[in-house]
Parts: structure tokens; C-alpha cells; sequence
């Protein structure tokens, strides 16, 4: 824990929420973002967050903001890029804003499976409503040495994580122990589906 920075990806166009900002709409009461860090903040030795708009709302949740170093919004890559320019331990762990009931053990159970497979990159994987495992690639374990890879991989144009994360070595690590919650990993992508979050 001691060696892993958190990243909140907060820097999305929110454009299936109308383009407003995704992670200051309220779930129960508070921000997205604020349900985050309170999740993301005890697995974790530091919390930044990567935002492009509201930069001071963001600022008062108490931790650094960092918008992108890519223009024009370009996808949870550049948040991945930002985080990884600014993180100063080994490994960097990401979640975005718009998923508020993800894993309280997700960073270790992320940890311990990127040390035995000895990966760069250790991903969620989830099961969907039809019951298929599939991957999260925006809940990730980073090492701090892809980032030289992602500079290449972005500026030559690469927008897909999948394409990036293909590259290195990668291990997938299911969320579907007896116990796990299923819908750990909904992400809200309208207003309608954040009220459906809400009342779960």
C-alpha cells in the first residue's frame, strides 16, 4: 500500500450525461468523486485526482488535481498518462469517478496478483449481468516504468487501452469470489443510471 499512488479519472466529456461533470454529480447525498476518494483513500498511501473542468471543486475534496497532457479530452489514457507523469511510488492505481461501489480490497487484491504473475499491469475483471467475466481495464495496477511506453503509445496516436495494455504483461484478476458484491463495478453513464445506482 505504502508504494502504490491512487488516480481518480475524472476528466471525461460526461457526454451520456448530458456533458456535465461526471464526478460532481451527487450519489447519496455527496459528489461522486468524494464517494471515490473515501473508498480509494484507506488502499492507498496518496490519492490524485485527473480532471479537465470545475478544477477547484475538485481541488476542495483536498487532494492534487492534474488535468490532462493530451488535448481535446482524449480518453482514460491520458488520465492513465497524467497519473503516471505525477506518481512518485512504484505502482499507480486507477478508478474512475462514475463506479462508487467498487471493491474495498480492490487495490490489494490487485496488488497480490501483479506480484505473482510478476505482471506490469494488473486489471479487474467483473461479472456482467449475463454472468461473462469481463475486463474493467479503467480499475488497473500500473507500474511506474510503463509510462515512457505510454508517452510512445499516445503520441503516436493510440487511444485504446486494450491496445496499450496488449503490449505488456498483463494479468486479469476476477471479482468473483462468494462475497464479492455484483454490482461493485456499474458505472453511471446517464442520470438515469445513477438513480438506479442509488437505489441498489
Amino acid at each position: 500500500m505504502q508504494d502504490i499512488t491512487g488516480l481518480i479519472l475524472a476528466g471525461g466529456r460526461g457526454a451520456r450525461m448530458g456533458g456535465v461533470d461526471k464526478g460532481l454529480q451527487n450519489f447519496r447525498g455527496l459528489p461522486l468523486a468524494l464517494h471515490t476518494l473515501m473508498r480509494l483513500q484507506p488502499q492507498v498511501a496518496e490519492v490524485l485526482v485527473n480532471a479537465n473542468r470545475n478544477l477547484a471543486a475538485y481541488e476542495s475534496l483536498g487532494v492534487p488535481v492534474w488535468p490532462d497532457a493530451l488535448p481535446d479530452f482524449a480518453g482514460p489514457l491520458a488520465g492513465f498518462l497524467t497519473g503516471l507523469e505525477r506518481c512518485e511510488t512504484s505502482w499507480l492505481a486507477t478508478v474512475p469517478c462514475d463506479t462508487p461501489l467498487f471493491p474495498l480490497d480492490l487495490v490489494e487484491r490487485l496488488a497480490q496478483a501483479a506480484a505473482e504473475a510478476d505482471a506490469e499491469i494488473a486489471m479487474a475483471s467483473a461479472p456482467e449481468e449475463d454472468g461473462q467475466l469481463r475486463p474493467q481495464p479503467v480499475f488497473c495496477l500500473l507500474r511506474r516504468e510503463l509510462l515512457e511506453s505510454l508517452v510512445r503509445f499516445t503520441h503516436g496516436g493510440g487511444r485504446k487501452i486494450d491496445a496499450w495494455t496488449a503490449q505488456h504483461r498483463t494479468v486479469h484478476v476476477p471479482f468473483d469470489r462468494p462475497g464479492d458484491d455484483p454490482s461493485a463495478f456499474f458505472n453511471a453513464n446517464t442520470l438515469g443510471e445513477l438513480r438506479a445506482l442509488e437505489q441498489r
